[in-house]
Order: structure tokens, then C-alpha cells, then sequence
């Protein structure tokens, strides 16, 4: 398996609209076994998103298809910034089946 964890920023008072459109741009992503959009409870501009894939390449190609594109483009103005971004080895887990 493959996972990411990352925290990104998103332009003042924009948090909710970012997460917003990072939730519609996950639906039928090949590989993905799980996309979680958090609130960071003590920064109100941040977001933790948390991933976990079949495979680094189902990852890659999740970047080409049109919903992610879409979700891309009109999330863009709404980031300040990518504060952290870390490559995982899930194991599994509750709620995680085993790749």
C-alpha cells in the first residue's frame, strides 16, 4: 500500500470551501482506499488530508482524471500553501482492507 499524509493551508476564511471541493473531486479514484479531508481543531485555515492507495502509481494516475483535474483547478485559488507532505506504508487498520 501507499499512503500520504499532508496539511495544507488554505486562504483566510476559505477552509470550508477548500474541503468543500477536495471531498466532491474523491469519488471513483482507482486504487483509492481511503481520503479523509480533516479540520485541524486549533488553526483555522488548515486541512489535513490523509490517503491511502493500492499503489504509488494508482496515486499517480488519480492526477489525470477529469474530476481530480476539475477539483485541482478550482481548489487552486483557495491555497495559501502546503505546510507538510509525508509518504506512509499503511498496514491496514480499521476501516482499511488489506491491498
Amino acid at each position: 500500500m501507499y499512503g500520504l499524509i499532508g496539511k495544507i493551508r488554505s486562504q483566510p476564511g476559505q477552509r470550508a470551501a477548500l474541503a468543500a471541493i477536495l471531498l466532491e473531486g474523491t469519488a471513483a479514484m482507482p486504487g483509492c482506499l481511503s481520503y479523509v479531508v480533516a479540520e485541524d481543531p486549533a488553526d483555522a485555515d488548515a486541512l489535513w488530508i490523509t490517503e491511502a492507495w493500492d499503489s504509488a502509481t494508482s496515486h499517480q494516475a488519480s492526477l489525470a482524471l477529469p474530476a481530480v483535474q476539475a477539483a485541482i483547478a478550482k481548489g487552486r485559488p483557495l491555497i495559501a500553501g502546503f505546510e507538510s507532505r509525508v509518504e506512509t506504508r499503511p498496514l491496514g487498520g480499521h476501516g482499511l482492507a488489506a491491498a
